[in-house]
């Protein structure tokens, strides 16, 4: 996503290694059979040729993963051919996982050892005793984040456990450490009970200068960042909530200025009040929509009524001034924006007409958005969604990196709204005005840029409201 949900449906890849009888079997045969279940070769590679036969490596690319084996299958009923095996590239890229601990300097003899280790490490151990604040710049802490997880809400897979959650939270510190120089670790508990969490966190938060909390059902992980952020005094950022946030408030801007509307002047709608909605909620009120109406399963949330949860009872207490009453249909009448971070289908073509004119939809319910673009394509003013495969991509990852790179140069104890607001902000100012378009409001995660603005930006609001505990040089 989007939010907690950042799972795509881009392609999948397979390498069949197929022994083929020279005599028997025709290699058009294979590659016509491949395509027309829908797979799309992209690399012949000959392994070996021998007297009559010979063994071809078959990179192939299928949009479902479960076409992989049938197109496998189908070959395996053609005479003069066998199938040796079939390696998935993205399970061999996962092989003894996908980040290792290096160190930074070699220990080549006595003197190296004695220093970095016993005797003379004690020295260091004890000027941090005399002085904590020490650790940040004598061991990992100054640039070290924890992700950590407990395998409730995995992207679009739910409640999946803590094992299988791991190749997440390892892919989530290569893109910290890529991105933005963060060195991050995976930590999965193999708990759910909210007080065991907490107090696990709390009991490892020295090693690191940062929490990122990834990945935890709604209403948890509400009472598990708060206290939290309550109780440590390194920042606290759950990403499914405030990356989400941020990221589509940024994408919001862009679209505002193409359609040339001011976010005081909008009705917006926020269709999944879970995390990520009330997240996405709470930057744009900081932002200024004086209109925001939440809608869920449950309805529209009206100041009130009994809800399913209390985070939803006290969502409806700041959101829907008018008091509208009803479902999607009718929160979306007249409504200039929607946000949908709930679940595949739930918008339909004519909820669209209802809207004002030049409407923005978000569509980022993974992996299947609320509607398909080419649905509205001709209706709507702005469209994105959380799918790399479509223009607009609504990516987490174009903020946890630098918010964290910025927070950790900085120190900040915390990352308040006022930093979450900067960094939405750096991040649409990577688009000038000359290059945005309706198709592109939101830069990619791969461009320089986005690291660069966003620390900047974040750093000075976190020096502009006093929560930053070491001013970089660069800004005294």
């Amino acid at each position: 996503m989007a939010g907690n949900n950042n799972q795509t449906l881009g392609g999948n890849s397979v390498i069949l290694r197929l022994e083929i009888d020279a005599a028997r079997m025709n290699f058009g045969l294979v590659a016509n059979i491949i395509s027309s279940m829908g797979g799309d070769i992209i690399a012949i590679d000959t392994i070996h040729i021998g007297h009559g036969s010979s063994i071809r490596d078959i990179t192939v690319n299928v949009v479902d993963a479960g076409d992989i084996g049938k197109i496998s299958e189908a070959i395996r009923q053609i005479p003069g051919i066998r199938i040796v095996n079939t390696s998935d590239r993205t399970f061999l890229l996962h092989l003894g996982g996908k980040i290792e601990v290096t160190p930074k300097l070699t220990i080549q003899n006595r003197d190296d050892l004695s220093r970095v280790y016993t005797p003379d490490v004690a020295r260091v151990c004890l000027a941090i005793h005399e002085d904590p604040d020490d650790a940040y710049s004598l061991t990992i802490k100054r640039n070290t984040v924890a992700v950590v997880s407990d395998g409730t809400a995995v992207l679009g897979l739910g409640d999946i456990g803590p094992r299988a959650a791991m190749p997440v939270m390892e892919g989530k510190a290569m893109l910290f450490k890529q991105l933005a120089g963060v060195d991050a670790f995976p930590i999965c508990l193999d708990t759910k009970d909210t007080e065991e969490i907490i107090r696990t966190i709390k009991q490892i938060s020295p090693t690191f200068g940062g929490i990122n909390l990834e990945d935890i059902s709604s209403p948890r992980c509400f009472e598990i960042e708060r206290r939290l952020k309550e109780e440590l005094d390194i920042p606290v950022f759950h990403d499914d909530q405030h990356g989400t946030a941020v990221v589509t408030y940024a994408g919001l801007i862009n679209a505002l200025k193409i359609v040339g509307k001011n976010i005081r002047d909008v009705k917006v709608v926020v269709c999944g009040i879970g995390a990520a909605g009330v997240a996405i909620s709470d930057i744009l009120l900081a932002a200024g929509v004086k209109e925001l109406v939440g809608v869920d399963k449950e309805g529209i949330l009206v100041e009130g009524e009994t809800y399913s949860n209390s985070v939803k009872e006290t969502y409806a207490t700041r959101t829907n001034p008018k008091r509208v009453r009803g479902g999607l249909k009718e929160a979306l009448a007249g409504a200039d924006i929607f946000v949908g971070v709930s679940a595949a289908g739930l918008l339909k073509r004519e909820d669209v007409l209802g809207m004002a004119q030049d409407p923005i939809v978000f569509a980022m319910a993974n992996p299947k958005p609320e509607i398909m673009p080419g649905e509205i394509e001709d209706i709507v003013a702005v469209m994105a969604t959380g799918r790399s495969d479509f223009p607009n991509q609504i990516n987490n990852v174009l903020c946890f990196p630098g918010i964290f790179r910025a927070a950790l140069d900085c120190r900040a104890s915390v990352i308040n709204e006022e930093m979450k607001l900067a960094a939405a902000e750096a991040i649409a100012s990577v688009i000038t005005d000359d290059k945005r378009d309706k198709y592109y409001i939101v830069p990619s995660v791969f461009d320089q840029k986005v690291v660069e603005l966003l620390r900047d930006r974040v750093i000075r609001a976190a020096i502009e409201t006093k929560v930053a505990r070491r001013i970089p040089k660069e800004y005294r």
